[in-house]
């Protein structure tokens, strides 16, 4: 670690401390040039992978707009907050445990879809219709004898 105040590479770390919320730890260093002291803070840099949507472009991950997704399925329906913000964590972590830096959005749909069908299933035939893009009754219907086989 290089001093901020001259500059030497040469510092040492005096104490280590792990944050009150455990997600980071705080060093005290001190530097062997200058005998100065500093503190620095070390957290884990967890990046989340590219979205790769069906047009090829590529995108960032955005948790808001995976919100917005569950939430304009779920709307009017009787799911505590709760559930759905575990829900999100769940897509979230998993993403993360798959440890690819791009994903394809499709991927993500269908993580959304497993996790609307434990939440409420009107709100999963709600998402898969427009996921899906469903063109008439029949893929309604489909969708519909789907949740019917999870729910068994």
């Amino acid at each position: 670690m290089k001093c901020p105040f001259c500059g030497c590479h040469d510092t040492q770390v005096v104490d280590s401390r792990v944050s009150d919320d455990g997600a980071s730890i705080r060093r005290r260093r001190r530097c062997a040039g200058c005998d100065k002291r500093f503190t620095t803070f070390e957290t884990a840099d967890v990046r989340m992978p590219q979205v790769v949507k069906a047009s090829g472009q590529r995108s960032e991950f955005d948790e808001q707009k995976l919100r917005t997704s569950f939430l304009r399925a779920l709307h009017k329906r009787p799911v505590p907050t709760t559930l759905v913000d575990e829900a999100i964590d769940r897509v979230s972590h998993r993403l993360l445990q798959l440890g690819e830096r791009e994903v394809s959005s499709r991927q993500i749909g269908e993580m959304v879809m497993a996790e609307l069908a434990r939440l409420d299933k009107v709100a999963y035939v709600r998402f898969a219709s427009v996921y899906r893009s469903f063109q008439d009754i029949a893929e309604f219907s489909d969708a519909i004898k789907e949740i019917e086989k999870k729910a068994e």
